[in-house]
């Protein structure tokens, strides 16, 4: 199995059965990006070197104008897609493997996780995984120790409240908060 065989299977949908061709490749790529992550959080690096690490962990370029402060957490990198001017605080754990998309613009808080993977429910399949993709729009400002879980798609100038559980779709120029995350107001935006 390659990356691209790899995040084809992973952007199907499909469950990933525990001890498959497929989950163990999503070890090797875990155990790349601790590598990776590792030398990112446990030093001072310069613009440039941040720029250089992210396109090794994720084997894209890292966007125009994106920036993150370390540290960060990711276990597996390769389907983490950013849009141009991304801003990613510190803190924030990452786990791409069912597709991470971050639209232009977007400010990501402290401590942030996002999710893309749940675990079967029947006990005896426990093991398995279902990935499912996290889409970002452009423009969204996410508040510091935002959860936001797998299949979850957030409209583009959406503001997600600091500490929000996000389980289901955000619209568009709204802001959601609290424990799961509800509509607390539409955004004026004078169009």
């Amino acid at each position: 199995m390659n990356d691209e065989q790899f995040l084809e299977y992973m952007d199907s949908g499909k469950e990933v059965t525990a001890f498959s061709k497929v989950h163990n490749y999503m070890t090797y790529l875990s155990n790349e990006a601790m590598k990776v992550t590792s030398e990112l959080n446990n030093a001072y690096h310069t613009p440039e070197e941040i720029k250089a690490l992210m396109e090794r962990l994720t084997g894209r370029e890292f966007p125009e104008g994106a920036y993150m402060f370390p540290p960060f957490y990711t276990d597996c990198g390769r389907n983490l897609k950013l849009g141009k001017n991304v801003f990613i605080n510190s803190g924030c754990q990452f786990q791409d493997q069912g597709g991470i998309t971050i639209g232009d613009g977007t400010l990501v808080g402290p401590k942030t996780v996002i999710a893309t993977l749940n675990h079967h429910m029947h006990p005896d399949k426990r093991a398995n995984l279902i990935p499912k993709p996290v889409t970002i729009g452009r423009n969204v400002w996410i508040g510091a120790n935002v959860t936001i879980l797998p299949g979850v798609n957030i409209g583009d100038g959406a503001v997600i409240a600091a500490g929000a559980v996000v389980n289901k779709d955000v619209e568009a120029n709204t802001v959601v908060g609290g424990v799961p995350a509800k509509l607390i107001k539409y955004i004026e935006t004078g169009e």
